[in-house]
């Protein structure tokens, strides 16, 4: 049988292409990754009861099995996306500065996802493309609006995505334009949507310092007896991103002796904390995020874009540290991690660090949900894991076709993907078992 679709009484589906995940982190493990030629991958209402060996699982696979063909393929495990702007949909590809210029140009969009029917509209956008990239785990910031977040929660409740987001706090230093918030408000207002959606079907909360620039010393307190208040909550925000904004950090709040000592004063510096771009932290704060847990998130398309630098892969891996990778989505100009790990690759290789295919994999996929906590629950293609899954035609466009017909190990086919693949190498998504995006449908 080759319908994608999974029948009604949720019998056993049997995926057939070759199988790629990770099953430990690359930069600490010889041999970390399984990948099989001829492999099968068997779900049951949405969670993973078989994968290895076509010729080994086939046999045993029940009667009501269905069995799905997917030739010229590789099945690997969903994307993870850990910094992704939700209301920038209008302002990607916005021509002009480095950092601080640009977001003057960009943030005031934002405004408009205080209207609900506006916000509900472009959730629906937003969360097809990034299905359409492979993406089916994310850290998306909202604007400063609760209602942006209900409504991204809302839709990806609908289609049982797993999605942590938070509404931004900023009650100072935005420009013209648009509303800035209050800590009283910011407290109400993130209290009420974790009251509502954390730990609801896939979904989770983080709190959102947009960044200390736009935080007065009261708001991140707020931030801080957030996080106290709920366990089990996130903190996402930026960190070190760029010099102009570091120096202004500085500014604002004397006597802190590093941009991460602002966070790590107000209480939001710990294995919850996911901190995206981290290019100009030096060895003591390298140091200190490893002493913590905390997650430090590249986002290699942004950084080039804006001209903020180039992210330390090699430190991170000296100092042992928890990491992510996202795209940036909208000063990053796509929404595709492969496309993230082709600019992660160059980033390293302009280092003179070689960033190999399996290490970007593990960012975008195990070690994205390491990063998270949740590899007990998805992340690879263990027995019991919820399957959310990306096919990748490895077919998608002549020239890469082509190539792979003279890519002999896996990691070339890898590789071949990683550097020349987008989108269009995204078949099939899965969530949860059940087929979410189809590229020819």
């Amino acid at each position: 049988m080759n319908s994608l679709s999974t029948n009604s009484a949720n019998s056993p589906v049997a995926h057939c292409s070759s199988i790629f995940h990770l099953i430990d982190d690359p930069r600490l493990t010889k041999d970390p990754y399984v990948f099989i030629d001829n492999g099968m991958l068997v779900v049951e209402n949405g969670i993973i009861i078989a994968a290895g060996e076509r010729n080994e699982i086939e046999p045993t696979l029940a009667v009501d099995c269905k069995i799905v063909e997917h030739p010229n393929t590789i099945i690997t495990p969903g994307f993870f996306d850990l910094h992704i702007h939700f209301p920038q949909l209008t302002t990607v590809a916005f021509y002009g500065e480095q950092l601080l210029g640009w977001l003057n140009g960009i943030i005031p969009e934002e405004e408009i996802y205080k209207n609900p029917e506006i916000a509900a509209e472009r959730a629906k956008i937003f969360l097809k493309e990034t299905l359409r990239a492979g993406t089916t785990t994310m850290c998306a910031y909202g604007s400063w609006a609760k209602e942006s977040v209900d409504a991204l929660f809302s839709e990806a409740e609908r289609l049982n995505l797993r999605l942590i987001a938070g509404k931004v706090m900023a009650d100072r230093n935005m420009p013209d334009g648009i509303s800035i918030t209050n800590p009283k408000d910011d407290y109400e207002h993130s209290s009420e949507l974790i009251e509502k959606w954390h730990g609801r079907a896939r979904l989770a909360y983080a709190v959102t310092p947009r960044f200390a620039i736009s935080c007065t010393p009261e708001d991140l307190k707020v931030a801080g007896n957030l996080m106290k208040e709920n366990p089990g909550i996130y903190m996402q925000t930026h960190l070190s991103e760029n010099p102009k904004e570091i120096s202004f950090t500085l500014e604002l709040f004397p006597g802190r002796k590093s941009y991460l000592d602002v966070y790590d004063h107000y209480g939001l510096v710990n294995e919850r904390s996911i901190f995206g771009h981290c290019i100009h932290l030096d060895d003591d704060d390298f140091k200190r995020v490893s002493e913590t847990g905390a997650v430090l998130c590249p986002n290699p398309p942004s950084n080039m874009f804006l001209g903020s630098g180039l992210f330390k892969f090699e430190k991170a891996k000296e100092y042992g540290i928890r990491m992510g990778m996202g795209t940036d989505f909208g000063a990053g100009n796509t929404f595709s991690m492969l496309q993230s790990m082709e600019n992660a690759y160059k980033t390293a290789q302009l280092q003179g660090y070689s960033l190999s295919p399996f290490e970007a994999f593990y960012h975008a996929t195990l070690g994205g949900a390491r990063a998270l906590s949740i590899d007990n629950k998805v992340g690879n293609f263990e027995i019991g894991k919820e399957a959310d899954f990306v096919v990748l035609d490895a077919c998608c466009t002549p020239f890469i076709s082509w190539r792979m017909e003279h890519a002999k190990t896996p990691l070339e086919k890898l590789f071949v993907l990683m550097m020349l693949g987008d989108d269009r190498a995204v078949k099939h998504t899965y969530v949860y078992g059940n087929p979410v995006h189809s590229r020819d449908s």
